[in-house]
């Protein structure tokens, strides 16, 4: 599996919030296709190895998907949850997760794609009704709708991470300094 998902928000159920890219422009569906839903579930770690999904488990977890982004986003505004967005995230927690396994290589985990998607929304079960929720931002890039977890000192972090959106802005910003800088010596 290519490991082309970004995973930059420090928590797996906003990183999979984030699969659907740039929702005010653009809108980038990384899970185009049932096989890069179950990269998506390798690659984040949190299964080893998932059976392949169906275009069913695609579209359950898009709802999850939106549910999480819509209930994230909900929070971190102070507003109140939408009741259709609990009750998919909530029916999808109550479904069976995976179950890690002592192999004699280590720990393994093989999942079903609904299994896999319980875990996600178990994830963010945790994050929402945990500690961390009042450290929720949203991207300062005004084209990224990433949510992210700022864990940073001070929590003055601004970008979802500075690969993809935080280096864009951080160069853009010193070019337009130095031509104000060539403007001003003129």
């Amino acid at each position: 599996m290519n490991l082309d998902h970004v995973f930059v928000c420090d928590d797996p159920a906003l990183d999979f919030a984030a699969t659907l890219r740039a929702r005010r422009s653009a809108r980038f569906e990384m899970f185009a296709s049932p096989d890069r839903l179950d990269a998506w579930y390798v690659e984040s770690g949190l299964v080893d190895a998932v059976s392949p999904a169906r275009p069913a488990d695609v579209e359950r977890a898009k709802a999850l998907r939106e549910a999480v982004y819509a209930l994230v986003t909900a929070r971190r505004l102070g507003e109140e949850y939408a009741a259709g967005a609990l009750a998919v995230l909530n029916a999808a927690a109550r479904e069976r997760p995976a179950a890690p396994q002592l192999t004699p290589e280590g720990r393994r985990t093989v999942a079903t794609s609904g299994e896999a998607l319980s875990v996600v929304a178990r994830r963010a079960v945790e994050l929402l009704g945990g500690p961390d929720v009042h450290l929720l931002k949203e991207c300062g890039n005004p084209e990224c709708t990433r949510v992210y977890v700022d864990r940073s000192r001070g929590t003055r972090r601004q970008w979802c991470g500075m690969a993809s959106c935080g280096n864009r802005f951080k160069a853009a910003a010193y070019r337009a300094r130095k031509a104000e800088g060539a403007r001003a010596g003129a």
